[in-house]
């Protein structure tokens, strides 16, 4: 499984972790084969996810190639998270909630006001901080991959937002198969149910005894 499978030839580094304060976004490099885990650090938290090749930032982690892909809507264990060109970025393979979303964009500041989050920042203003921090030029901004997100796909093609039931300490973790900038943001998301901003801790290491 490749969650499990270490990379060799590169020498052991200490387990990394950076806390995102709620309304803001925060980023962490990971590199090829490291684990990286995403951890809800307070209640009915949302983390919206960004990734960016580090040799080569016009890939990215693209949640609609990612669909197409593996054929789903649905995130699930084993499932790759590939790029806008559909080459294999990561691969989930731990999950404490089970809910997330493939389909809902990022807020925005001005989305928010019109919901009466006036004094919220959109993930996408804080993704553009955190990409202009770090100098960062991507082509296109991507939209998130929402890990946490409680968000119900019918039948008839609605989507229905349903409470978010996240605890302290849920947390995903994937294996990482190109060095990449991870940029999660944990903003409001103005989606009923998974609107209130919580802490998020990031943490990556070698293997999961670390993290």
């Amino acid at each position: 499984m490749l969650l499990m499978t270490k990379t060799g030839g590169r020498p052991a580094q200490s387990p990394r972790s950076t806390i995102v304060a709620p309304g803001t976004a925060g980023a962490i490099s990971v590199l090829q084969g490291q684990l990286l885990k995403i951890i809800a650090a307070g209640p009915g938290a949302v983390a919206s996810l960004y990734g960016f090749v580090k040799e080569d930032p016009e890939l990215f982690l693209s949640v609609h190639h990612t669909r197409v892909f593996s054929n789903s809507y649905l995130l699930g264990l084993g499932m790759r998270l590939v790029t806008n060109r559909r080459r294999a970025l990561m691969v989930l393979g731990k999950d404490t909630v089970g809910t997330h979303d493939l389909l809902m964009p990022a807020s925005t500041t001005a989305y928010l006001k019109t919901r009466g989050y006036g004094d919220q920042t959109g993930c996408v203003e804080a993704l553009r901080a955190e990409l202009k921090r770090l100098r960062i030029s991507p082509p296109k901004l991507p939209d998130p991959i929402n890990l946490f997100m409680n968000v119900q796909l019918h039948q008839d093609g609605s989507l229905e937002p349903l409470p978010n039931k996240v605890v302290v300490g849920d947390h995903v973790v994937f294996r990482v198969l190109r060095d990449t900038e991870f940029i999660v943001s944990a903003c409001c998301t103005g989606i009923s149910g998974n609107d209130r901003p919580a802490a998020l801790e990031l943490r990556v290491a070698e293997d999961l005894a670390e993290i």
